[in-house]
Order: structure tokens, then C-alpha cells, then sequence
């Protein structure tokens, strides 16, 4: 069971992550948000879901610290995206420089995960990023849109084979597939141009899977389908879209349902390989 703490700060980037950890820590009963945004990443709107909301750049981790503990928050919790390119833009401050100096590899992994050190030090731990969202962790099964077909179902086993492989490797976690032929896997440029890539090809029926690393260290990087996600795929030409259960957030999951059966998109949860 998942703790309910007086104050959680949220380290928020862009889309409606944020928005829908605020209001499933309000139904859990936290009494006070504190939201560090990012400038040209974070929603202005979450500031009507919170109780305190400051704007830095990327980099500026000394000021977000100290504004995490000038409102006493002890635990925070990293949710929403930050635009790859940002992650090699970075203005950093000096206590990032110094962190930054001691990290072998630029992936998002290792960078998040030596923010959450530099948090601990100063007293604030990093929860889970599924923290208080239990609800919207897909179960193994259909989750909404048509039916598989053998064919399709075949393409999710073997998608999620190279998925597991694929972000084993640090590459990326999403690829798309077609008759047991890759045609696409996600790399830097993110989740969004590979599925354009992958249903360029596929002609309309593509396959998308997108699971999680393995040993994924779920306080950062948790793997999120959304309605943007249903709407690209449909866009592109992919009509199946398989996550893997119980490590994947699915967002806005009424709005998914409806689009799902507007585009005539599969959603399935099945277990990685």
C-alpha cells in the first residue's frame, strides 16, 4: 500500500503526467503539492492543481532544491517528459556541473538517477513514478478497440521480444513491426518519429510495443501511453498498439477507450519476454 505523506514535490515536465499524479495524490490524501516546472516544458495549467508552483530552466538544479525544501518536502516524484534536445542543452548550474562531471553516460537513465543522488543528500527522496497511480497500470489482457487476430497477436509476441532487447541495450523501448519484420525502433528521436517511421511502412498495419527496461528503475522513465500515443498511431498507420502489463501508465484511459474505437486502434497490456 503506497504511503500518504503531508507534501510531495513534483519535479514536473511537459503533458498531463503531472495533472494526473496531482489529483491521484489529492484523492490519496496529500495535503500539499509543490511543483518545480520547467520553462518551455511544464503546462501553465498545473498551477491550478497545486499549492505552489516555480518555473526553471533545465539545469537549474541548486534553485530547484532549495525551493523543494523552502516549502518542506522531503519526498518528490519526477513525472512528465523532457524533451530529449534539452537534455543536451543543458544551462547547468554549478552543483550540475559537478554532477556532471562524474557521469560516464548521457542517457536519461544515468542523469535522472544522479539527480535523485543529489536530491537524497539534501534530504528529499525520490518515490516511484507510479506512486499513488496504481489504477492506471494496465492488467495483462485486451484493454480496449478490436480484437486481435492471429496474425497480430504473433506480432505483439515477437514485438515485445525486441522490445526487451532492444531497451536491454539502452537503445529504445518502443519498436514497430509487421509480419515478423522489424520496421522500426525508437532511438533519440523519440517514441512519436519511430511510430511515423514504423506505419510509413506498415501501410496501415503496423504494430507498436513499448515496454520497459529491464531492472528499470521505476522513480524515472516510466513508459506512458496517452491519447497523443492512440492519435499518432492512427495517424501513421498503426493499428495495434501492445504495452507491457503492469510497467506502463496509461493516461486519460476514458479518453484512450473513445479513441481507441473512433480509430479502430487495438490496445493490449501482455507480459514482457
Amino acid at each position: 500500500m503506497t504511503e500518504t505523506l503531508d507534501s510531495v514535490g513534483i519535479i514536473a515536465g511537459s503533458g498531463i503526467y503531472p495533472h494526473t499524479f496531482a489529483r491521484a495524490a489529492r484523492q490519496a490524501g496529500v495535503g500539499k503539492l509543490v511543483v518545480s516546472g520547467f520553462t518551455g516544458e511544464t503546462r501553465d495549467d498545473l498551477a491550478s492543481e497545486v499549492d505552489e508552483i516555480t518555473f526553471l530552466r533545465v539545469g537549474q538544479l541548486s534553485k530547484m532544491i532549495r525551493f523543494f525544501q523552502d516549502h518542506g518536502v522531503t519526498a518528490a516524484v519526477m513525472v512528465g517528459q523532457i524533451a530529449p534536445k534539452n537534455l543536451f542543452d543543458l544551462r547547468p548550474d554549478l552543483r550540475l556541473l559537478k554532477m556532471l562531471s562524474k557521469v560516464k553516460e548521457r542517457n536519461a537513465e544515468s542523469l535522472f538517477g544522479a539527480i535523485a543522488d543529489e536530491l537524497e543528500k539534501d534530504g528529499i527522496r525520490l518515490l516511484p513514478a507510479t506512486t499513488y497511480l496504481d489504477d492506471c497500470l494496465p492488467e495483462e489482457g485486451p484493454v480496449c478497440g478490436p480484437k486481435l487476430s492471429k496474425r497480430q497477436q504473433d506480432d505483439v509476441a515477437y514485438g515485445m521480444r525486441i522490445a526487451k532487447e532492444s531497451s536491454r541495450l539502452d537503445v529504445g523501448q518502443t519498436v514497430v513491426v509487421k509480419k515478423g519484420t522489424v520496421l522500426a525502433v525508437e532511438a533519440f528521436e523519440g517514441t512519436n518519429e519511430a511510430i511515423k517511421r514504423g506505419g510509413k511502412l506498415g501501410r496501415g498495419e503496423a504494430t507498436m510495443v513499448k515496454v520497459s527496461k529491464p531492472n528499470q528503475d521505476f522513480r524515472f522513465d516510466v513508459p506512458v501511453v496517452g491519447p497523443d500515443t492512440i492519435k499518432n498511431a492512427a495517424e501513421a498507420g498503426v493499428n495495434v498498439i501492445a504495452v507491457e502489463a503492469g510497467c506502463t501508465l496509461l493516461l486519460e484511459k476514458e479518453t484512450i477507450d473513445d479513441l481507441c474505437r473512433e480509430k479502430k486502434v487495438s490496445l493490449v497490456a501482455a507480459r514482457g519476454q
